[in-house]
């Protein structure tokens, strides 16, 4: 036996520190309960368990992925978004709260088909169906890893059925039209890659986070194909970097699109950009 899982917790979190985590504590508590295969939300309840050898060789392994600052979403396989449960990869981006603010501002109105550019782990996508029974929706994605990701989330959470997922270029090959287009895409300009914090920079698929240059291309290219893939009145709505937002307004008002909005994320910064198609 290898201890009780009270003294594997207190020997990770110093390790955390060391390496430069601030929320040691709060990530070796989600490791643990990774690695003895408990609810993290009930770890508190299995503190004087005795940890096996295996548990224990999952905790070590764990807590050693993170101090090289791989995310813990990557480690245990998955993130909770918009109270679901997602798979997440290597292949894919790890969702994020902020993310939230986008599935948010598109369940204000209603909407029968949705394309999601840009799909990732597919949870734009899928939570927009799940919040609507009767929708369905395609996602893209020019990697095949991540829609085989995608796919499984669809899956495990009952979608599949209303969930198409195909290889694309952006808008290569899609047709429409849709009510709702929406994406997160790249936008991390090139000369930001450095400054990121090393969970993303070094664990995070580059195809996802950066187009290169001013990091604006993926918004060029969504402008200029959402007129001929939105239904008349559609919505195209993109998460953008803090800094872009009147930017990609600009973008979507000179390709024809209308009332171009930038909605603010909780801490005041530029997240999401709105438009809609006349």
């Amino acid at each position: 036996m290898s201890g009780t899982a009270a003294d594997a917790l207190r020997a990770a979190v110093p390790v955390l520190r060391a390496a430069g985590i601030e929320a040691a504590a709060g990530d070796a508590r989600r490791l643990l309960a990774h690695a003895m295969g408990v609810a993290a939300e009930r770890v508190t309840l299995h503190l004087a368990d005795p940890l096996d050898d295996a548990q224990a060789a999952r905790f070590a392994a764990a807590v050693a992925a993170r101090a090289a600052r791989q995310p813990v979403a990557q480690i245990t396989g998955e993130r909770l978004f918009w109270g679901r449960s997602f798979r997440v990869t290597r292949d894919t981006l790890d969702p994020r709260p902020e993310t939230e603010l986008l599935v948010a501002a598109a369940l204000e109105q209603p909407f029968a088909t949705i394309l999601d550019l840009g799909t990732g782990t597919g949870c734009i996508l899928l939570t927009l169906l799940a919040e609507r029974p009767a929708a369905r929706g395609t996602g893209t994605d020019l990697s095949a890893a991540a829609l085989a990701v995608a796919a499984e989330n669809a899956a495990r959470l009952g979608l599949a059925p209303r969930a198409d997922f195909r290889q694309a270029d952006w808008f290569d090959g899609v047709e429409g039209p849709f009510d709702l287009i929406v994406s997160n895409p790249p936008y991390i300009a090139a000369a930001e890659m450095a400054d990121l914090a090393p969970e993303v920079r070094d664990w995070e698929p580059h195809l996802a986070l950066t187009p290169g240059g001013d990091g604006l291309d993926a918004y060029r290219a969504i402008a200029a194909g959402a007129g001929a893939h939105l239904a008349p009145g559609g919505r195209l709505m993109v998460e953008i970097g803090p800094r872009q937002g009147a930017a990609v307004a600009a973008l979507f008002s000179s390709a024809g699109l209308r009332a171009a909005r930038v909605l603010p994320d909780l801490d005041g910064r530029d997240r999401v950009v709105t438009a809609h198609r006349p």
